[in-house]
């Protein structure tokens, strides 16, 4: 990673090559079997399963800012040429809420349209005045996830004016669809890989009535071309997506465009073999994906005995 992001320096991810192209399994290390799970899901489907017909040969996206002192803003803003959005970090463990204003005040003053991203990290009363700040010298388009559970979703979202996006409430729910039952958001944020798959995801989108933002997992190009192909695929796409995040990353998995006016093209991606023998994870840790992987495959196909 350029800098620290979601709390790591190095991304791992295995690949798995099939008949319909590359797939990604890139669960975070730290996430067990059960979750893990449909991660490998949709990584086999990716590379056994072609995507769905896309509606859209090339997908907006935002500019993600991690939780950078404001100083750095513009460094971290020239990796996402064109882009009118931006996803700026917040509430991150160790700042305060002046760092979080002056780091949005800082992508306000380049781009038109900022949202942040508070991965769960506030209270009620917290995010009630997070949103006031933030918004002291500017709109937000939303606040991603500003607190964890969804009944502290619905609570916030009654008491301010900023829209309310849901993440990790939608992810890593056993029912993704309640969050939009509860009334707890305006915004539903989705995710390939967490979700199970292309198809899973655009079941999701098909049963929530309200807005979809298609999001990266911190995914290598293989991943981000997958979701890619998963926004082509959405009967509607009213916000910029969060498939920029390879921009983060010193060293990718194959050479990918840069974006042209703020958007990415659709299409596959095939890994650079002298890049898979560069960034190869050591014998012992392939081996932990190796494990990893198996474990997981024994819950998404149980044995018959």
């Amino acid at each position: 990673m350029r800098v620290r992001f979601r709390g790591i320096t190095t991304r791992e991810v295995a690949l798995i090559e099939g008949p319909a192209g590359w797939g990604e399994f890139g669960a975070f290390v730290e996430y067990p079997p059960p979750e893990a799970t449909h991660w490998l899901a949709s990584g086999i489907e990716a590379a056994y399963r072609p995507p769905p017909p896309g509606r859209r040969e090339r997908i907006p996206i935002n500019a993600t800012v991690p939780a950078v002192p404001a100083d750095q803003v513009p460094e971290v803003l020239a990796r996402f040429p064109g882009a009118h959005t931006a996803k700026v970090k917040v509430a991150e463990p160790g700042q305060t809420l002046s760092d979080d204003v002056a780091r949005v005040n800082a992508v306000r003053a380049l781009l038109p349209t900022v949202r942040v991203d508070a991965n769960g990290g506030w209270t009620v009363e917290l995010a009630a005045r997070a949103a006031s700040a933030l918004t002291a010298d500017g709109p937000l388009e939303y606040l991603e996830q500003p607190c964890s559970s969804v009944d502290e979703l619905a609570a916030l979202r009654a008491r301010i004016d900023v829209p309310v996006a849901a993440d990790e409430s939608i992810r890593k729910a056993d029912d993704p669809l309640a969050v939009v039952r509860a009334g707890a958001a305006d915004i539903a944020v989705l995710k390939v890989a967490p979700q199970g798959g292309i198809s899973a995801l655009l079941d999701i989108a098909a049963q929530i009535d309200v807005p979809v933002v298609l999001s990266s997992a911190l995914d290598s190009a293989v991943g981000i071309a997958t979701g890619l192909a998963a926004a082509a695929a959405l009967p509607r796409l009213r916000h910029a997506c969060g498939l920029g995040t390879g921009s983060l990353f010193v060293e990718d998995v194959a050479d990918v465009p840069a974006p042209v006016d703020g958007t990415l093209a659709v299409g596959p991606v095939t890994p650079d073999p002298a890049r898979l023998h560069a960034l190869a994870a050591p014998p012992e840790r392939r081996q932990w994906w190796i494990d990893r992987l198996t474990a997981c495959h024994a819950l998404l196909v149980p044995s018959c005995e």
